[in-house]
């Protein structure tokens, strides 16, 4: 097995530069002092672009509150998988986790020797779940709440499943890779909103403080009204596995599942979709229209790209545009910016500027650390997925995610397409890249192509 020039999603996170000196804001019910002031000052003509209070701020406190002890269900044992549980186990009390599943029992094995070793939680092996179905069996299991965290292709049945089974489920992004995954998502989050059940997704920076404070911020009208914005996730290559002796076509492209469009979407579906939301997040805007262009240059294994440029067209007009690459020795970003009448944010820095470049406000870095003893997003989400839960107040991220998850969808297509895509179309497609022969073993490999845009100069 081949690792090359693996990174670590928290690398990027961790990377965002915080500092500041003073001030104070609220994070949901805890007080907080994570502002620092520049020398500018607030224009008074701007206006809120949201009242406190008519968008979701979540509470983001070191532990959940306590309450019903919670019995977790993992489904996709593998580093986020594994990831995922020990965030979950960091963030409450009275949480445990009793059962697993995954394609491969390598991985189930290997995380129940995890949870053994580092929480003394013993999961039997007559509840470790091998195989394709392994998600019908920890859902049917003896669990309140379930971890999604298997190759994006597969999450919109098994959170289906899940919600007709009344939990509560963990969506790791993204939660779809095309128009059929959408739907089902879009669909499955009314049933599980008419249920009562909440519904969390793997967007971290929604329970990054620095993106909390930043959002509220835009939204009290301190950049004025957005005029447009530029996101971007430009790194080294992310990871491949070499095919191994014994491994069958499908399970190849599971292990190797990042490098595959049909399990994961591409790379501006499965990883640069965090930088798209916080667009659509911070706008509360849909794309009309996309219009991009990609290609594949470096890539070693899979049927993917490499980069991708897309221009969005949002609902009102303005414009995003989305940049991602995964190419080894080129130059790196992972920020998004954010353009308004009355000034510019940053996620770089976390600071907002006006238009002469002075700085109206900037987050605190010192003051997170010195006020909270949990700081990592990847624990905050779960610590509010609980709140909900113990709450009883039912939460949806899934429809919230689905908006920046199909943006990305329409702006892969048109790069591999060369057309322009459009939000109703898309949405209303037919397309679906689960394998016909979809099985653990022989596939029909003529099927994962690398695509090509355009027409070829024969057929003009």
């Amino acid at each position: 097995m081949k690792r090359e020039n693996s990174i670590d999603r928290r690398t990027f996170l961790k990377s965002s530069a915080m500092a500041g000196a003073f001030g104070a804001l609220g994070t949901g019910s805890v007080a907080t002092a994570l502002t620092s002031c520049g020398g500018g000052e607030k224009t008074s003509s701007l206006k809120p672009l949201k009242e406190p209070g008519a968008y979701y701020v979540p509470d983001l406190a070191d532990l959940a509150a306590d309450g019903q002890k919670l019995r977790a269900g993992i489904i996709g044992c593998g580093g986020r998988g594994s990831g995922a549980a020990f965030n979950f186990l960091s963030a409450a009390n009275d949480v445990t986790i009793t059962v697993l599943g995954d394609t491969f029992k390598d991985r189930v094995d290997d995380l129940a020797a995890q949870l053994k070793e580092k929480k003394d939680i013993d999961i039997p092996e007559s509840l470790r779940f091998v195989g394709l179905d392994a998600y019908q069996q920890v859902i049917d299991s003896d669990i309140d709440i379930v971890i999604i965290a298997t190759p994006p292709c597969f999450r919109p049945l098994h959170f289906q499943y899940a919600t007709e089974k009344g939990k509560h489920s963990f969506l790791e992004k993204p939660i779809c890779v095309d128009p059929a995954g959408y739907r089902t998502i879009v669909a499955t989050a009314r049933q599980a909103a008419a249920k009562n059940l909440c519904v969390i997704t793997g967007t971290q920076r929604h329970h990054q403080r620095s993106y909390v404070e930043s959002y509220k911020q835009i939204q009290s009208g301190l950049i004025g009204e957005i005029t447009g914005g530029t996101v971007y996730w430009n790194q080294n290559m992310l990871w491949f596995r070499e095919r191994q002796a014994g491994w069958s076509d499908c399970e190849w492209m599971i292990r190797d599942w990042v490098n595959w469009k049909w399990l994961s979407g591409d790379h501006i579906v499965e990883q640069h979709v965090h930088n798209i939301d916080v667009f659509t997040w911070f706008t509360g805007l849909k794309p009309v229209s996309a219009v991009g262009f990609g290609s594949r240059h470096r890539r070693v294994t899979g049927d993917q790209y490499d980069n991708f440029s897309v221009d969005f067209e949002m609902e009102n007009g303005i414009h995003m545009h989305s940049m991602c690459r995964q190419i080894n020795g080129c130059a790196n970003n992972v920020s998004e910016f954010i353009q308004g009448t009355g000034g510019s944010w940053n996620s770089a820095a976390m600071e907002i500027k006006d238009p002469a470049g002075n700085i109206l406000w900037k987050f605190d870095g010192e003051a997170e650390n010195n006020n909270f003893k949990q700081t990592d997003p990847y624990v905050l989400e779960h610590v509010n997925w609980i709140n909900h839960i113990r709450s009883g107040k039912p939460i949806d991220q899934a429809s919230e995610t689905a908006v920046a998850n199909m943006a990305a969808i329409m702006g892969r297509e048109s790069a591999y397409t060369g057309e322009k895509t459009t939000w109703e179309s898309m949405t209303a497609s037919a397309l679906d890249y689960t394998p016909a022969d979809l099985n653990i073993g022989k596939m029909d490999m003529k099927g994962f192509t690398v695509p090509v845009p355009g027409k070829p100069l024969d057929n003009k």
